[in-house]
């Protein structure tokens, strides 16, 4: 399994979204809640491109974006291939 690594925040409905579908998926991964460490915001930013919004979801060195882009590549039936690399 490739190693995943989820930004977060508590109040955040598609961080929900997105952690339930990866333990659906049986695949374990860190959870970088940025309201306990918000000192790792700026390495978020510099690891998606920019991107200021949560969750940003990292998928072994594959930025794949946010829940959106992750259920995308759910249906596109590609996720279990990324997961298991």
């Amino acid at each position: 399994m490739q190693p995943v690594e989820i930004y977060t925040s508590p109040l955040c409905g598609f961080c929900h979204a997105a952690k339930r579908l990866l333990s659906v998926k049986n695949a374990s991964f860190t959870e970088i809640d940025l309201s306990r460490q918000p000192e790792r915001r700026a390495e978020m930013l510099s690891r998606s491109g920019g991107a200021r919004t949560v969750p940003q979801i990292f998928i072994g060195d594959i930025h794949v974006g946010g829940c959106d882009e992750l259920h995308a590549l759910d249906r596109a039936g590609q996720l279990d291939a990324m997961l298991k690399g």
